[in-house]
């Protein structure tokens, strides 16, 4: 991602990106909903068996895990501040090119799995990661060890094959990726792959044996909203510019903006095609293919040539 490659060395050297730091403090924050089920990895595999449905991933079914962690981490500096004094800090949630994964693996949160993601043993990989840089000399933590084994999980299940070697991720063939960061048109030889999956992935932590450990959180932000979940491809496809933008107020979903949307749910509505030819889903793409834009003309043209 561009984004990370223009910041250079100051990704990995916290006080180059901010002056005067001596330590960070990492934070992890699980993020299953309260009435996530036990299987729920059987569960969300089920979900992408079912063509018709679009499939969001797990983590932005709920408020935008920017605003709660930061909320959370602001409020974990003033406690410190209270009991040391004022100091210098500047908070993180994905928010700048911080290598969270690798900072909150130095640090003990876990280890760094074979997909890349830091892994724990009480939590799996369900969670998100946040950091504090502050100018104190603070105490530093054990860095933990890997407990992958000759596991490759993550490495057999992903649909892209993404993950080209362990602890190597092609981001380009990533379907969270494609989804949500890439901004222009899915690479042809990658949209069947997709399936329904129209905002990120979760396949690697669904396979992986460490995730039945995941923790689910008491925070309600990050309960499943109505709408976003088990919803059909064609009410999905069907929501103006104004219908998306309530549906995800508040919501990580919508920095990707209504023309990726569409964009991401043609692609999926074509490999629903490609099950069986629905001439509702038809209908549906060519009603709406006078008025694309180019990027997403492009993506119906694909659709219906299925």
């Amino acid at each position: 991602m561009h984004y990370m490659a223009a910041h250079g060395m100051k990704r990995a050297r916290p006080a180059e990106l901010v002056p005067g730091t001596v330590s960070v403090i990492t934070a992890r924050m699980d993020y299953l909903g309260q009435a996530t089920p036990a299987d729920w990895q059987a569960v969300e595999f089920a979900r992408l068996a079912r063509p018709h449905e679009g499939v969001v991933s797990l983590y932005a079914r709920g408020r935008d895990y920017h605003k709660v962690l930061r909320q959370r981490l602001q409020k974990l500096q003033e406690r410190i501040a209270q009991e040391v004094g004022p100091f210098g800090h500047r908070v993180f949630t994905d928010s700048a090119p911080v290598l969270e994964a690798e900072l909150a693996a130095r640090s003990g949160q876990g280890w760094r799995g074979k997909h890349t993601l830091v892994l724990n043993r009480e939590a799996g990989s369900m969670f998100f990661l946040g950091e504090i840089y502050v100018d104190l000399d603070l105490p530093h933590s054990e860095a933990a060890g890997a407990h992958c084994g000759s596991c490759t999980a993550c490495m057999d299940v992903c649909p892209t094959q993404a993950i080209v070697a362990a602890h190597q991720l092609d981001a380009r063939r990533c379907i969270s990726y494609l989804t949500i960061e890439h901004a222009g048109p899915i690479p042809v030889p990658l949209r069947a792959q997709m399936g329904n999956r129209i905002y990120g992935c979760d396949d690697c932590q669904l396979a992986c044996p460490w995730n039945k450990f995941a923790q689910r959180n008491a925070l309600p932000d990050f309960d499943e909203r109505k709408g976003l979940t088990g919803q059909q491809l064609l009410t999905l496809w069907g929501w103006s510019e104004a219908d998306f933008l309530r549906h995800t107020e508040g919501s990580a979903i919508r920095r990707i903006g209504h023309a990726r949307w569409l964009r991401n749910v043609a692609v999926a509505l074509g490999n629903a095609l490609r099950v069986s030819d629905d001439p509702a889903l038809r209908a549906a793409l060519q009603a709406r293919r006078a008025d694309a834009s180019e990027l997403l003309a492009e993506h119906i043209d694909w659709a219906l040539a299925a």
